[in-house]
């Protein structure tokens, strides 16, 4: 039986059920070797479904080699990315009740980046760098090297990559697959006027900057079977004048639902590199209220979400659908046991981690008491 708390109340997409409506963010770990997960995405991703969120979603996937933001990234455009994938969920999937989705998306213009604890910046020959592709011939930032414009055979060949790597995901054994048009990678390159100049089919209004897009969804809907549910995320705002709007975001949403599209994950930000996002507390939340009143999609809100008390405030005041929480569970991959006990719920525990329950061991009540402090 469901408890008081909106949190802790199972969510539905498109037939599947999270068990409740806390997610895990989707963060760059720049730990695989070609495509292929290793060692670093057992641990990491083994210890956040054993905390018990209702749905993990794995990092942005790369649907080939040069769509990777860094050597480094996880992708899904070869067979033994596939395999190691499908081990990965695997191994993982007993640990908790999560379900695991994962992120494809291609970096565009912002790929072929350093790590980001070699600098973050763009690859040197010496590194390994490689050309890089975009809406238009537009550089990152300084001492970015400029991306070549993205032709007609390029259209196709990425919408059957992205189509790919849907179905790669699908024979891995992901119960969800979402599509990353944030940040500033490609798919965002398109729908942001400040990075699509084309005077093509693809360009100038927003009916033709989302069009490539929406050919992307359309392929993937496709790619996958009808009960595998699909999700998308956004950046609502690239906080620049004259870049993409709340108001554009809408539209562009609405489209998305029409093409098959379950949830969206509200972001913002990512495309200017010296872009200036107001950054406090659920400073996105607005973004995702607005977009699940005017689209009638399943939304959720990111973005320094941080305190149980505030995650159900959002989910109360039906500002969204459910929560993605980052870098929080980097800081404490318990989040959801110290979550379920200042609100009150009963979560499920590892067996091999049930003397921690704070009926077992007082010093759980100290940790609940910190973080409702903090």
């Amino acid at each position: 039986m469901a408890g008081k708390s909106r949190l802790f109340r199972p969510v539905t997409i498109r037939g599947l059920e999270l068990a409740n409506r806390i997610a895990v963010a989707p963060m760059c770990q720049y730990s695989a070797t070609d495509g292929v997960a290793g060692d670093w995405h057992l641990q990491h991703y083994g210890s956040l479904v054993a905390s018990g969120p209702g749905l993990v979603v794995m990092e942005a996937t790369a649907v080939e080699a040069d769509g990777r933001i860094s050597p480094a990234d996880l992708g899904l455009y070869s067979d033994a990315s596939e395999v190691a994938l499908a081990r990965l969920v695997k191994a993982i999937r007993p640990f908790g009740q999560a379900r695991i989705a994962v992120q494809i998306a291609h970096a565009g213009r912002k790929g072929a980046s350093q790590v980001p604890w070699a600098g973050g910046g763009a690859l040197t020959a010496a590194e390994g760098s490689w050309p890089t592709i975009s809406a238009s011939p537009i550089p990152f930032n300084a001492g970015w090297p400029t991306p070549r414009e993205i032709g007609p055979y390029d259209i196709d060949r990425l919408r059957h990559a992205f189509a790919d790597a849907a179905v790669r995901a699908d024979r891995a054994g992901v119960d969800i697959v979402e599509i990353h048009s944030a940040h500033g990678y490609l798919l965002h390159q398109f729908l942001s006027p400040l990075t699509n100049k084309r005077d093509d089919v693809y360009g100038g209004p927003l009916d033709n900057r989302m069009r490539f897009p929406l050919e992307v969804i359309r392929s993937v809907r496709r790619a996958l079977p009808h009960s595998k549910p699909l999700g998308i995320r956004i950046s609502a705002s690239d906080w620049v004048e004259g870049g993409f709007t709340p108001d554009e975001a809408v539209r562009y949403l609405v489209a998305c639902k029409n093409e098959g599209v379950d949830y969206v994950c509200v972001s913002s930000g990512g495309l200017i590199a010296d872009a200036k996002i107001p950054v406090r507390a659920g400073y996105q939340v607005d973004f995702a209220w607005r977009i699940r009143r005017e689209t009638g999609l399943l939304v959720r809100a990111v973005g320094l979400i941080t305190d149980p008390d505030q995650a159900e405030a959002i989910l109360g005041n039906e500002r969204a659908d459910m929560v993605a929480l980052g870098r929080a569970f980097l800081d404490d991959p318990r989040w959801v046991w110290r979550a379920a006990a200042a609100l009150g719920e009963p979560v499920p525990y590892a067996r091999q981690y049930e003397r921690a329950q704070p009926k077992l061991w007082p010093g759980a009540r100290r940790r609940v008491n910190g973080m409702a402090a903090g």
